[in-house]
């Protein structure tokens, strides 16, 4: 359903320093960068057929947050839901809500972390044992 999603960032090598580590743990590689026309710097990891942008606002205006927006990202196993989350706090991430782990909800067994990157975008990790 999704082709992309782009969130903006105040501090753009900060940011891709952040996000090469912690996306690294998923096996994305180094993003296309791309300035565009206007002078901002963008960022694109493409992996698994999503892509996951960053930019520098267009607007010009600082980067805020959405409350109340997540953006989750597929782990392969419990063990890399963690990894995901201890990667990030060791790369500058806050660890938010309960620590990384199994959760029961309405759609059965999951285990989740929930961390802020930099900007303070709110990030899951999920895994949904098959």
């Amino acid at each position: 359903m999704l082709n992309h999603v782009m969130i903006g960032s105040n501090d753009i090598e900060k940011t891709k320093n952040f996000y090469n580590s912690v996306l690294g743990v998923l096996g994305a590689g180094d993003p296309m960068e791309h300035v565009n026309e206007t002078g901002q710097t963008r960022l694109f990891y493409i992996h698994d057929g999503s892509t996951f942008s960053i930019s520098e606002p267009i607007n010009g205006e600082p980067v805020s947050i959405a409350n109340g927006s997540t953006i989750g990202f597929v782990c392969d196993s419990p063990e890399q839901v963690k990894e995901f989350h201890d990667t990030a706090v060791a790369n500058g991430g806050i660890s938010v809500e309960d620590p990384p782990g199994p959760r029961e909800g309405t759609m059965g067994l999951m285990h989740l972390c929930y961390f802020l990157d930099p900007d303070g975008h709110k990030i899951c990790g999920i895994h949904r044992p098959a």
